[in-house]
């Protein structure tokens, strides 16, 4: 299983906010959206990623004036991505490794997607499922 078919399923949209939004902007769009994380992008580049988790630490540390900062202060830098050829189980490890929950899809230096480990879980499970159906056909059939 690739990550093009975890794409084909939930589909190519991308949620993203640019690096001078204000932070209490960009939660809004995440509470919203009920996503977990956006791409921040200056035009067709991926400058960083804002996740729940980035939110959380920066509030911890110095409170709800952050609010009023760009999001380009909060933000993750250093972003890890994947290819559409990539494998599922590949991306799970740099996932579990890395200890992150989302993943930008960039072909040709461009963004045509963004996967969560809850869009992996999903496809997993839907795939177990399928096997299960399958062999209980087959031993009906046997």
């Amino acid at each position: 299983m690739t990550v093009r078919s975890i794409l084909d399923a939930k589909g190519h949209q991308i949620v993203s906010v640019e690096p001078g939004a204000k932070l209490a902007a960009a939660i809004k769009l995440l509470g919203e959206r009920k996503i977990g994380a956006v791409l921040v992008m200056d035009q067709d580049r991926v400058e960083g990623i804002l996740s729940e988790r980035d939110i959380v630490r920066v509030l911890g540390q110095r409170g709800a004036a952050v609010l009023d900062e760009p999001v380009s202060a909060v933000m993750t830098k250093k972003v890890v991505s994947c290819r559409e050829t990539d494998t599922v189980s590949g991306i799970m490890e740099m996932m579990t490794t890395g200890k992150f929950r989302h993943l930008p899809v960039l072909e040709g230096g461009k963004v045509v997607g963004l996967i969560s480990i809850g869009d992996i879980v999903k496809r997993r499970v839907q795939e177990y499922e399928h096997e299960q159906e399958a062999l209980r056909d087959y031993i009906k059939t046997a």
